[in-house]
Parts: structure tokens; C-alpha cells; sequence
């Protein structure tokens, strides 16, 4: 990847997930605004869920938007995370994706039409390998580059997932390691060996299918995933919206190999620093290490699972026949009594 001639994070200020509006801005951008009133519109934009969700008979379509800057300088990488981003929000609600469109910004005069064919292939090799067609979509030539999809899917009524559903004395999971955006940041930066961000890419990669798995359970009681927003932010929208506060055990939560190289080197995204200004008034106090860690930006981050602790151990028997390591079968918190913070750091 070092040698590519167009290094696509060269031709944007910001990055993957990165690039989203900061949370406090985005609140008062949405603020006020009322949407026409439809008994059927089961999930909209009231608890910052992964998708929007309509009522049909016995199902419902979840449908979703999802773009962003390239994350990484190779473009066949860049839409395949694009487009695995995108899809994950469908599971992540329970459902599974059936159709996806493109959303694609090109800089025609800077970059050659042929990254972005590589592009389009990516997302064409994610969208293939959960068997649904990336069926057409929409294209400007804009002065950055960006990509994504929109995507909608099913669900059975009774597997839709919300983020807003979670119980005192419930545990809280989570899938993938955290610390992708410090590493590309590093990488973008070349502060960090290719090795490092490999292993991100792949994680980047991963669909989180495993969301129509733990739809269906009924010990289940709350899901959503981490991207933009830090693992912080996206555990105070859970605790929020259920009304309560989490325990969060730091030490239970796993980082992406390269993750202490970026703290040596104090190497993060503008994002975090957003995200903690954002959320700093609802959480206990932080260590630097912590800050830079919980607030870090994912892009395609892992899904965030809240159980009933009573099925503890029917979640590391699905966790396991699923093929997550045994490092994701511990909880990194549980939920509690609504308390003067929202979160607390243990």
C-alpha cells in the first residue's frame, strides 16, 4: 500500500467515521425539526439508532444512509469498508440488508475514474458475500472524495432491536477491538508500521452479521454498534435512551495491536477531542489514556450487546459457535439505576 501512486487520505481532510459532524453540533442541527406524524415509522431520528424502521405487516424495513471520506489509501479497501459500514447498521438493528445503492463523490479532475471503479468493486465484494445486489445509486463530482451506501433490510417483528431497550442489571458486550482511528490517523501520519493497519482493515471489513444472530434472542434486550461517536459516545446514547447509567470496566476492553504505539506518540483524530467536548459533562473523570482510547472515532466498530446477565452464558455459547475470540465473551460493563452521571469508568 505504500507504494500506491493516488493516496486516497491525502485528497481529504478528514477520515472514515471520522468525518461526521461533532455530537453537540449535530444535536442542534436536528433540533426542532418535526417530522409528519406516521403510526407505522417505528424508529426515527428521536434516539440516534442505527436505522430507521417501518412497520410493514408481520416484518419491517429498516432502511439507512451511511458515507463517509476515504479511511485507508487503497480504493478497493476504502469501498469495501465504505459499503460494510453501511450494511452493518441493518444488523445492528436485528435485520438483515436485501438491497443496497450507491453513494459516490468524486474529484474527477484530481483522482483517475479508475480508483473509483476499485471502489465500486470493493463494496460490489461486501454486498456479494451477504448475497444482496449493490443496485445502482448516485454519483457528483465533488471536490473531495466520498463513498457509501444507503440500504435497507427486514426483520421480523419481534427480533427488531433498538438502542433504547436495556435493563438495570444487564451486561454490556462488545465485538471487535477498539482504536482504528488512532491507527489510520498514525498510518496517514506514517507513524505506524502497514502491519497495524492491516489488522484494522480487516476488522474495518467485517460485517457484523452477527446482529440477525442476537436478534433473535430474546435475552438480547438492547443493541447498536460504535463508530463515529467513540465507544463513549455510543454507550451514553444507550444509557440515555433506556434511561439508566453504565459501569463501564476499562480494563475489559480490547485494542487493535498499534494502539499503545499511538498513545506513545500522543497520535489521535481531531474527531476525539470533538467527541469528548461533546460528552465530557456525562462521564466520571478520565485519564489521557482513557480519553484518547473511549473517545476514539470507529469506523465499522464492533456491535455493542446488552444482555440479561441471567443468559450470560447463552451469549459465550452463541459468541463462540459464531467465532468471536474469547476475548469479546467478557462484558465491558453492565447497566445500572440511573445516576448522576451517565457513565462511570471503573
Amino acid at each position: 500500500m505504500d507504494n500506491l501512486e493516488y493516496k486516497l487520505t491525502h485528497f481529504s481532510k478528514s477520515s472514515g467515521c471520522g468525518c461526521k459532524i461533532a455530537p453537540d453540533v449535530l444535536a442542534q442541527i436536528i433540533a426542532g425539526n418535526k417530522n409528519f406524524v406516521d403510526e407505522k415509522l417505528i424508529v426515527g431520528n428521536t434516539h440516534n439508532d442505527d436505522a430507521a424502521v417501518y412497520q410493514l405487516t408481520d416484518k419491517c424495513l429498516i432502511s439507512t444512509t451511511d458515507f463517509f471520506m476515504p479511511v485507508v489509501d487503497d480504493a478497493f479497501d476504502y469501498g469495501q469498508i465504505a459499503a460494510a459500514n453501511a450494511l452493518s447498521d441493518v444488523y445492528a438493528m436485528g435485520g438483515k440488508p436485501i438491497l443496497a445503492l450507491a453513494i459516490l463523490g468524486w474529484p474527477v479532475n484530481k483522482l483517475p475514474v479508475s480508483l473509483a471503479q476499485q471502489v465500486l468493486a470493493g463494496a460490489r465484494k461486501a454486498c456479494n458475500s451477504i448475497a444482496i445486489s449493490l443496485a445502482g445509486g448516485h454519483s457528483i463530482d465533488s471536490t473531495e472524495p466520498f463513498f457509501g451506501l444507503t440500504v435497507n433490510g427486514l426483520v421480523a417483528n419481534k427480533n427488531l432491536k433498538k438502542n433504547r431497550t436495556a435493563n438495570p442489571g444487564d451486561l454490556l458486550f462488545i465485538t471487535k477491538p477498539i482504536g482504528n482511528g488512532m491507527i489510520t490517523a498514525a498510518y496517514k501520519r506514517n507513524l505506524i508500521a502497514t502491519n497495524f493497519l492491516q489488522q484494522a482493515i480487516k476488522s474495518m471489513c467485517q460485517i457484523n452479521s452477527l446482529g440477525y444472530e442476537l436478534g433473535r434472542q430474546p435475552w438480547v434486550t438492547a443493541l447498536t454498534d460504535v463508530t463515529g461517536f467513540g465507544l463513549l459516545g455510543h454507550c451514553i446514547e444507550m444509557a440515555n435512551a433506556s434511561n439508566l447509567s453504565i459501569e463501564l470496566l476499562y480494563n475489559n476492553i480490547n485494542c487493535f495491536d498499534g494502539v499503545a504505539t499511538c498513545l506513545q506518540q500522543f497520535v489521535y483524530p481531531d474527531m476525539t477531542t470533538k467527541n469528548f467536548q461533546s460528552y465530557q459533562n456525562q462521564v466520571t473523570t478520565l485519564t489521557a489514556e482513557q480519553l484518547l482510547i473511549l473517545c476514539d472515532p470507529q469506523t465499522n466498530g464492533g456491535l455493542l450487546i446488552a444482555v440479561d446477565a441471567a443468559h450470560k452464558q447463552d451469549y459465550i455459547e452463541l459468541a463462540k459457535s459464531n467465532g468471536l475470540d474469547e476475548i469479546f465473551w467478557q462484558p465491558i460493563g453492565s447497566f445500572t439505576a440511573r445516576k448522576e452521571k451517565t457513565i462511570h469508568v471503573l
